[in-house]
């Protein structure tokens, strides 16, 4: 099936047109991805590691996906989770955390990060076999070490955890 994304102005504002994902986009053209942060009491962040047959496979991220047209951002989050963990997060559990931050490594991208502070039992997770391949929590110093010896995937945004959650 065909999906299609919203086309934004770089300060995010819809253009009224529709993207056919696979196809380039324009200069100066955008659309709207999710990236969803899970901690748990314990202070430690769901992970899942990208299955084999995914561009960047194997690699370490926490969960995320393009936002489709007639979505926003907060049911695509919801909705990525459910397909690729099998989790059902609780929307008042979620606070994002930045608003369409542009750094991205296709340049075309507009983020929105989200962080909800819910415990999960992770033997729990039913992984989506054409998305993910295994799934863990993780610290903060653990999840940098991953960024440090290229095992995780941060899409540009961050150079390490601290990055993440104290800039906008």
């Amino acid at each position: 099936m065909v999906e299609f994304w919203e086309i934004l102005e770089e300060n995010g504002n819809p253009t009224g047109l529709l993207h056919e994902r696979g196809k380039p986009l324009k200069k100066g053209e955008y659309h709207l991805t999710v990236s969803v942060w899970i901690e748990n009491s314990d202070g430690k962040y769901l992970i899942s590691k990208r299955s084999v047959n995914k561009q960047y496979p194997s690699l370490w991220e926490c969960t995320g996906g393009n936002v489709i047209a007639g979505d926003d951002s907060l049911r695509t989050a919801l909705k990525e989770t459910k397909e690729e963990l099998g989790i059902d997060l609780n929307a008042k559990n979620g606070q994002m955390i930045r608003y369409h931050s542009r750094r991205c490594i296709c340049n075309h991208c507009l983020n929105d990060i989200w962080l909800f502070r819910q415990n999960y039992d992770i033997s729990a997770i039913t992984l989506a076999p054409d998305e993910t391949c295994e799934a863990m929590w993780a610290t903060r110093e653990e999840i940098d070490n991953m960024i440090k010896n290229g095992t995780f995937i941060t899409w540009g945004q961050f150079s390490n955890m601290s990055e993440l959650f104290n800039s906008n």
